[in-house]
């Protein structure tokens, strides 16, 4: 009609007052818009940059699970949807894959949900368990993703850092730990649930069976709900185990525990991720799901459930991928260690995971050049790609604001790369003192 409605009823606005007041964010994303995933990746998308930044693997897949998703797309009926709450084959299958792990009978419809990767699992479980006012403990450095996920359910996230418990040159993961008392003064009538991350990214730490036992005591006597994200569970080095909390006596009728074919079978761009536990809190995660992404992609997840029925029947045989891959990678593990050492840096050597981070502070970088009020993790990986055409992940994204100061020394790479990534990285760090 021609009609200028910002103009009607004697009324004139301008184009940003007419959107001032209806077309803003709701409240419950406020302040979540930075992502560092976001940003680094996009800074560091140049083909000339060595990207040890996102833990995207450039390792090829195992061939038998590429070849069955071309497989299943062949057939009609995998090319249509599939139960929502998760593939047949597919649940079957990690029911008796877990089942042998948990030690129990596992109901693959009813204790098991497949979603759009581990994030959906956490974000299924936030959303469905936790309410507005309730407190959920963080274990710092944490993956990023929770604490957006716990501000938007309404609940407060409360912080505990691990800390390392001395300093030399070469570190482990297995040096930073949680203090038993300080973890304890977190737990109160407020708290919901904790969330456990192991093995652990950034830190590579794999939580041992005297710290889980601290963990499950609490969430007994305080009757809280424990959300383990246990992405990493197969990539674990020599001389450590992975232990599931939900194994240990009153852990398993409160624990969610998060599984994910991308870190399993290195195909992180296929996001598919399960959650498994008991049926009155796997029914929650339930909802949320079918009232938010209701089914995940049939193909990808009949692919996934035949690279399962492979490895099902040789879990403890060498050649099995779940025990070859962190075997490759242990040796990738213990040369990029040595060459962060030789250039300076002090390295955490990792128990599990594909990362590593190192304390930077040594090198003493200039970095006036570096604009903005960020922490030093922040300019600093900003300037490495700039004048080193080297990324990582700056760390102090792992923590709390309140924390982010303590630990901005400290840098994340990848190594779950080819040799020929590797060999790229190692010429840059051979060479860094060279003008």
């Amino acid at each position: 009609l021609g009609c200028d409605f910002s103009q009607m009823h004697g009324f004139f606005f301008t184009e940003n007052e007419m959107t001032s007041s209806r077309h803003v964010n709701a409240k419950r994303i406020e302040g979540l818009d930075k992502n560092v995933w976001v940003e680094f990746t996009s800074v560091a998308a140049d083909p000339e940059i060595v990207n040890l930044g996102q833990g995207r693997p450039d390792l090829s897949p195992p061939s038998y699970v590429k070849e069955a998703l071309a497989n299943a797309t062949a057939v009609d009926e995998f090319n249509q949807y599939t139960r929502g709450f998760g593939h047949p084959s597919l649940v079957k299958v990690l029911s008796e894959v877990y089942g042998r792990l948990y030690g129990r009978q596992i109901d693959p419809y009813k204790e098991i949900l497949v979603t759009v990767g581990a994030y959906g699992s956490l974000f299924s479980a936030i959303l469905g368990l936790v309410e507005e006012g309730d407190e959920v403990i963080i274990i710092e450095p944490f993956f990023d993703c929770y604490e957006p996920m716990v501000r938007m359910a309404g609940a407060t996230p409360v912080f505990i850092p691990l800390r390392p418990k001395i300093q030399k040159d070469i570190m482990s993961s297995k040096d930073w730990c949680l203090d038993p008392d300080e973890l304890a003064s977190k737990f109160t009538s407020k708290t919901k649930a904790i969330i456990i991350n192991t093995p652990h990214n950034p830190l590579g730490k794999v939580f041992t069976q005297d710290e889980l036992k601290i963990i499950s005591d609490l969430c007994i006597q305080y009757d809280v709900l424990c959300f383990s994200d246990e992405v990493y569970e197969w990539i674990v080095y020599h001389g450590n185990k992975h232990i599931k909390i939900a194994t240990f006596p009153g852990m398993w009728e409160r624990t969610v525990t998060f599984g994910s074919a991308g870190k399993t079978f290195s195909v992180t761009g296929w996001k598919i991720g399960w959650s498994i536990g008991p049926e009155h809190l796997i029914k929650h995660l339930m909802t949320i799901h079918q009232n938010c992404l209701y089914t995940c992609a049939t193909p990808l997840q009949e692919a996934v459930a035949q690279g399962f029925l492979k490895e099902l029947n040789q879990m403890d045989d060498h050649e099995c991928y779940f025990n070859a891959l962190p075997r490759e990678l242990e040796g990738k593990r213990d040369q990029i260690t040595r060459l962060l050492h030789d250039v300076g840096l002090k390295p955490v050597v990792p128990e599990g995971g594909y990362f590593i981070i190192a304390d930077v502070a040594g090198l003493d970088v200039d970095l006036s050049e570096v604009d903005g009020d960020e922490p030093y993790d922040y300019k600093f990986v900003k300037w490495m790609i700039k004048h080193k055409k080297l990324a990582a992940i700056p760390v102090s994204a792992f923590y709390s604001c309140e924390s982010k100061k303590q630990f901005e020394k400290y840098i994340r790479f990848c190594f779950i790369k080819q040799d020929s990534t590797l060999a790229a990285a190692e010429k840059i760090l051979k060479n860094w003192n060279k003008k």
